[in-house]
């Protein structure tokens, strides 16, 4: 019998992880599971060994979420894919409703920040700062708040039943969002598998960094992100997550055999197939 696939996003419909989620497994039935909070998911995740999860982990302009490399790595689940998603966003309001009748905009304080240029253009509205961008069209429609817009995803808006009145309204148009998708821990690797996220501590010494950097150099393997965050009870050490593509999966082996014994804690997070636009 076919299964509905439980995915867990942090959100409500209608949130960039919901799109994410429903881009990623396109071709598949799928069930999205909402969560407050980064950690509340990962609970969840720890209980449902079967369910599986769309993580933000990375902006082009807010930067890394330091904090879910960790959850991941704690989890002991696998990364199993990856995408990107442009962060578009929408003024939406209630059917009908005429921008010029807009008094008051809300959304989550970052989606206000981007969208600066185009709010500076209709000094009338104020902006007001509410816990996210989805959540915000939603209570807009709920509530039928008459004279009130939403900034969200045009998705959601439509989701909810609001009428979009500008889109593409964001200062930046190569704001992008990457998400990690989680699976379990026996999920398979594909084999055109061709990147790879490890995390892995050094020794607080000389060039101990340098060492394992210029044995991938020397496999041919392409470092496209690195990240450290502090170890914890251990003052000035730190572990560091990456993110590694190559071209010859025996050659990306080879190379990780030859860095472990300069590393402590090293662990493969996932091996999977990079995004392609």
């Amino acid at each position: 019998m076919h299964k509905t696939k439980k995915v867990g996003i942090q959100g409500i419909p209608g949130c960039f992880h919901d799109i994410a989620a429903h881009e990623w497994f396109s071709e598949e039935d799928i069930e999205t599971i909402g969560f407050g909070s980064f950690e509340e998911m990962f609970t969840a995740l720890d209980a449902d060994r079967e369910m599986m999860a769309a993580v933000a982990i990375e902006n082009t302009i807010a930067g890394a979420l330091l904090q879910n490399f960790e959850y991941i790595r704690k989890s002991g689940r696998k990364v199993i894919g990856e995408c990107r998603i442009r962060v578009s966003h929408s003024l939406c309001a209630l059917p009908g409703t005429p921008i010029e009748d807009i008094k008051e905009v809300r959304s989550h304080y970052m989606a206000l920040l981007q969208c600066r240029q185009f709010l500076s253009l209709h000094p009338h509205i104020k902006k007001r700062e509410d816990f996210d961008t989805a959540g915000c069209a939603r209570k807009v429609a709920e509530e039928q708040m008459a004279g009130t817009a939403a900034i969200s995803p045009a998705y959601a808006a439509r989701l909810y039943g609001l009428e979009v009145l500008a889109e593409g309204i964001e200062d930046d148009n190569r704001n992008f969002t990457r998400f990690l998708i989680i699976g379990p821990e026996d999920s398979p690797t594909p084999e055109d598998a061709d990147k790879i996220s490890v995390a892995f501590t050094v020794p607080h010494e000389k060039g101990a960094l340098s060492k394992v950097l210029t044995i991938l150099t020397f496999y041919d393997i392409n470092l496209t992100m690195l990240q450290s965050m502090p170890v914890v009870g251990h003052e000035w050490e730190y572990r560091f997550y990456a993110d590694l593509t190559f071209d010859d999966r025996e050659r990306c082996e080879q190379a990780l055999t030859a860095v472990r014994p300069l590393t402590s804690d090293f662990k493969i997070l996932g091996t999977y197939r990079q995004y392609k636009i």
